[in-house]
């Protein structure tokens, strides 16, 4: 026989649902797409200047997010 001392309220909590590894690879890879979407655009120098920090900043989240359970 097993007690299931987690109270009922804290199952469902909304940081649970999202953070979690599959939405926040989802996001992380949205960021490196932006990020290579503005790199490759001929509009806009400033879009162009932060592409890199924008791709860098969304490999970094990837690598983080990695590691958070499933």
């Amino acid at each position: 026989m097993s007690l299931d001392v987690t109270p009922s309220i804290a199952r469902g909590r909304l940081a649970d649902r999202v953070l979690r590894r599959g939405p926040l690879e989802a996001v992380a890879t949205a960021i490196i797409a932006a990020g290579v979407v503005m790199l490759m655009q001929p509009f806009s120098l400033t879009l162009y200047s932060w592409s890199f920090a924008t791709t860098l900043f969304g490999t970094v989240m990837f690598t983080v997010v990695s590691k958070v359970r499933e």
